[in-house]
């Protein structure tokens, strides 16, 4: 392909001050250079809703940027960094199980552990370093996968739009967010190289940083569906076929033995699941887990919420899911990405739809879309680029003045 041909070098500019003018660098550098701008202007806002918090916030009249980086799940994963896994749940008066760490994976905080013997022991601050330097490393391997099927230009304009998105200010929160993303364009850009052997432990490593492996295994599936009806154009070998087989039952295998794990060491066998459930008890009370119900519910809830009928929320899930679909199979932006991308951002909608529970949380749990940013910086306006850089950056605001400045309403859980 003529596009996959283009080097860092001779890819177009993309216009006055696009910039394509780094591009004249080594990749590394100019990603670093798009991050680092995107991070100073982050910090800014953080400075900001620091100064704008106040004694109504979760943060407090007194909050520093130190603290709204380690806020809600960072304070989880710090527990399970500093005290591990509580071998009984706890549970509340009526005996339902409560909030507690197994809902939360162990690889992003024993990394900062480990991390943290350079700084003193100090967590937080090995929690902020492992994200935004994570969240480089996300950077540039995106730029390396984008440029297995987009310009070198357009790569870039697409790292730009991701460091600088509505939810970049995870990249310097205590989350895991920016590591799974690096395990996830690493096995993504694997996958379009076709180097399956190296996939083996980064699924291990993806499932046990963030939930979101079996959208990984749905993928695999699916992948290997559409290598086998293309075959005769596109030959599968035996060996792949068994790699892809393999790699589909790690990743179903990965993504369950949580819920074992967190079953043996508790002496309960639905301990994880039950502590997932804790999440959502206190928005539609007590319930079991079933399929797609999470969403069902809590569109009808939020549009409660919002003053309208319930009946308008189900069409309209019903349209937002049409409406996804229709642009992963057909937008031509979207379907320059390949099938990999293409076929991963439909396994992760579908995963999401599946086992989710819309909170506003729901935001950061779109991050793993990010391959999506490929498409948004296809078109090769400047206005439509900058333009698209602008949205997320207030965006962006948006999200930290709204979870972290204000922060006081359980519709503001970042």
């Amino acid at each position: 392909m003529a596009e996959r041909a283009l080097t860092a070098e001779a890819a177009p500019l993309g216009g006055a001050g696009s910039l394509g003018r780094l591009l004249a660098l080594r990749p590394a550098v100019a990603v670093a250079i798009v991050y680092t701008a995107a991070r100073l202007i982050t910090t800014a806002f953080l400075l900001i809703a620091a100064e704008l918090s106040g004694p109504t916030s979760r943060f407090g009249a007194d909050a520093t940027i130190g603290t709204l980086s380690m806020g809600w799940d960072a304070q989880w994963y710090w527990v399970v960094g500093s005290a591990g896994y509580p071998a009984h749940l706890p549970v509340d008066a009526t005996g339902a199980v409560t909030q507690n760490a197994w809902a939360f994976m162990p690889v992003y905080p024993a990394l900062t552990r480990v991390l943290s013997v350079a700084f003193a022991e100090n967590y937080p601050l090995a929690a902020v370093v492992l994200a935004i330097v994570a969240g480089y490393g996300a950077c540039l391997v995106f730029f390396h996968l984008l440029r297995e099927k987009l310009t070198a230009d357009t790569a870039l304009w697409a790292v730009a739009l991701l460091a600088a998105s509505a939810l970049a200010a995870l990249f310097q929160m205590g989350y895991a967010e920016s590591l799974f993303l690096l395990w996830l364009f690493l096995a993504l850009w694997l996958l379009v190289r076709r180097r399956f052997v190296w996939l083996y432990p980064l699924i291990v490593a993806m499932g046990y940083t963030r939930p979101g492996v079996l959208a990984f295994a749905l993928l695999l599936g699916a992948y290997g569906v559409v290598r086998w009806l293309r075959r005769r154009d596109d030959p599968l070998p035996t060996v792949q076929v068994v790699h892809i087989v393999a790699l589909g039952v790690l990743a179903v295998a990965v993504g369950f033995s949580w819920q074992v794990i967190a079953g043996a060491v508790t002496g309960d066998p639905a301990a994880y699941m039950e502590t997932e459930l804790s999440w959502r008890r206190g928005w539609i009370g007590e319930g079991g887990f079933v399929p797609f119900d999470g969403f069902v519910q809590g569109a009808a809830l939020w549009f409660r919420l919002w003053g309208l009928p319930e009946s308008v929320a189900y069409v309209a899930l019903a349209a937002a899911v049409v409406a996804v679909a229709a642009v992963i199979a057909f937008e031509p932006h979207v379907r320059r990405l390949g099938p990999e991308m293409r076929l991963w951002s439909a396994s992760y909608v579908l995963y999401l739809l599946v086992v989710f529970f819309p909170q506003s949380s729901i935001f950061r749990l779109l991050l793993p879309l990010a391959p999506l940013y490929g498409a948004i910086a296809a078109p090769r306006h400047p206005v439509w680029r900058w333009g698209a850089l602008l949205v997320g950056l207030i965006g962006q605001w948006w999200w930290i003045y709204q979870m972290l400045a204000i922060g006081n309403s359980y519709t503001q859980i970042p």
